[in-house]
């Protein structure tokens, strides 16, 4: 049992940050009550979050390689910690907000090593296990968000979505400071301060112009110049990269074909499975009138119970199989999962999505565990922080992209069900997508090493 202690600690670190994504869903009508907040007010509870995660990721991976991935994550929990009580005390929404940032910047800290840490810590069939748990996590921490922050906002109040954190934190600090080894990267002899930098401008300004573009438009002056300032800062960030001697992110990562196709299947397959899960919680609150706790289970229970299942009894064995055969399986579950959903209609009641999300289910439990293996197996052992942290960047890109999207396409809709089901059939379109570049990129890699041979 002292052997999966590790898993345990990564695997509470990992729960906590992915629910407090989407757990204030549920939450956001108590909100606006308590705190007099308006509609653009509850987007940036929502989205200050996940705006500080996917903006910081990368530069919190670069140094956990160089100051000790053990120890940036101890640091990223216990910043996750105080902010959640900050959160729970928040006498405003400016307050509230900015702590909603700085939990994320927790977040990024301890999302950025989980990967890196399971990767030195287990080997064999027994990281196959690990895996495959830590992916069943992701799946489930992600989906059971609005059923956390339904049971408890319904019974205790909103902001013990917050309060809750605080004893998970101390738990995972205790395994963590116990059970798991230091590890670091000898090659990394500095921090490359100018590439995070660049990189943090690029990922925040454009995050920032995603989130607005479901409310603004995708024509407005905001949405584009913060789009335009994102990509100036992602193009300033590869020309930092390339002369830089110790690169945050080493780009020459990008010319191994399996490694680029997984980065571009992480970041899609995150919004086909996740991205439109606020917009299903807001119907079945909304138009068929559930509460919070109702709208939890109808949503989440189904997705997080089958990754759970598939995460927990099939990791070992899925490690076994080819990973673009179980990625690309995985991704047509979920794009099978999505068409399931999508005859979601307007007399349809909350049953109508239930085989849907299980498919979901099935295929983000099978999806993530390996995709997230097969990315390590691609780069050498000292640059695990930075793959790992190059991976969760762009799962999180991912999730605001779809969010971003499939907002654009309620704006375009009369009835909140034709949105429902436009944006779980653009969702299916993504992870096919993302299931074929998975297929050619493999294939690609195969051809190079035949005329290698």
């Amino acid at each position: 049992m002292r052997k999966w202690t590790p898993l345990i600690a990564v695997c509470l670190g990992t729960f906590l940050l992915l629910v407090d994504v989407t757990i204030v869903v549920v939450a956001l009508p108590s909100i606006a009550t308590s705190l007099s907040a308006s509609p653009h007010d509850l987007a940036w509870v929502l989205d200050g979050y996940a705006l500080a995660l996917a903006a910081l990721l990368l530069g919190a991976g670069a140094l956990a390689d160089r100051y000790g991935r053990r120890v940036t994550y101890i640091i990223g929990l216990l910043i996750f910690g105080v902010s959640s009580l900050l959160c729970a005390l928040a006498p405003g929404v400016p307050a509230l907000i900015a702590a909603r940032a700085l939990q994320g910047a927790g977040g990024a800290a301890m999302f950025a090593t989980t990967v890196a840490i399971l990767n030195v810590t287990y080997r064999g069939r027994d990281r196959g296990v690990a895996f495959g748990v830590w992916g069943a996590v992701n799946g489930a921490a992600t989906a059971a968000g609005p059923l956390v922050g339904g049971l408890l906002t319904e019974h205790f109040g909103w902001r013990w979505i917050f309060l809750v954190n605080l004893p998970v934190c101390v738990v995972a600090v205790w395994f963590t400071l116990r059970t798991v080894t230091e590890s670091r990267s000898p090659s990394s002899s500095r921090f490359d301060v100018l590439g995070t930098v660049t990189f943090t401008l690029g990922a925040t300004a454009a995050v920032y112009g995603l989130i607005r573009a479901a409310d603004d438009g995708w024509t407005s002056a905001v949405v584009l110049g913060a789009l335009a300032l994102g990509l100036a800062g992602f193009a300033m960030f590869v020309l930092v990269e390339r002369r830089s001697a110790a690169p945050m992110l080493d780009l020459g990562l990008f010319r191994r074909p399996a490694f680029s196709g997984m980065i571009v299947a992480a970041f899609l397959c995150q919004a086909a499975a996740f991205a439109y899960l606020p917009y299903t919680t807001t119907w079945l609150q909304r138009d068929l009138g559930h509460g919070p706790v109702d709208a939890g289970l109808l949503g989440a229970l189904p997705m997080s119970g089958a990754a759970l299942l598939v995460g927990g009894f099939a990791g070992r064995h899925l490690q076994r199989v080819r990973p673009w055969i179980a990625i690309s399986a995985g991704l047509i579950l979920i794009v099978a999962g999505d068409l399931a959903q999508s005859v979601v209609g307007a007399g349809s009641g909350a049953a109508v999505l239930i085989p849907g999300l299980v498919l979901v289910g099935l295929g983000v439990g099978v999806v993530l565990p390996v995709l997230s293996s097969a990315v390590l197996a691609e780069v050498p052992p000292e640059r695990s922080g930075m793959a790992g942290g190059a991976l969760n960047t762009f799962r999180q890109l991912g999730f605001a992209f779809g969010v971003a999207i499939f907002g654009t396409v309620f704006s375009q809709q009369n009835a909140y069900t034709e949105g429902l089901s436009g944006a779980v059939t653009l969702a299916a379109v993504f992870a096919l997508v993302a299931a074929l570049t998975v297929v050619a990129t493999s294939w690609l890699r195969a051809g190079q090493r035949v005329k290698i041979g």
